[in-house]
């Protein structure tokens, strides 16, 4: 999968309360859906809401066990969207390298 194939991962990362969400299921591995609604001062459909817009980006995963569902990082998800960071990263400091071998050159003449 690659990450231009899934803009609203962007998207879905954009809203502080779902990054809220990562970071929780990032520190604890999973997390259940009112557990994570009791970290929040918003109601639980709006929790509800957010979740489901995680999912749909395919940022989490979802595990329904009895009456819960279990919410859990999709880390393949995040892995695609480092890659994706990481080769922009490395275009620009292709570009910066360049640069300053411009720099040094013309700091050279003086």
């Amino acid at each position: 999968m690659q990450i231009t194939n899934r803009p609203d991962v962007f998207s879905a990362l954009a809203e502080p309360t779902r990054r809220s969400i990562i970071e929780m299921l990032a520190a604890s591995g999973q997390l259940s859906a009112s557990q994570i609604s009791d970290k929040f001062d918003i109601t639980p459909p709006a929790i509800s809401q957010h979740l489901k817009v995680l999912r749909d980006a395919e940022v989490v995963h979802v595990q329904k066990k009895a009456q819960q569902r279990i919410y859990t990082i999709n880390t393949a998800s995040l892995h695609n969207l480092e890659v994706w960071a990481k080769k922009i990263n490395a275009k620009w400091q292709e570009k910066f390298s360049a640069l300053d071998q411009v720099l040094k050159e013309e700091q050279r003449k003086y």
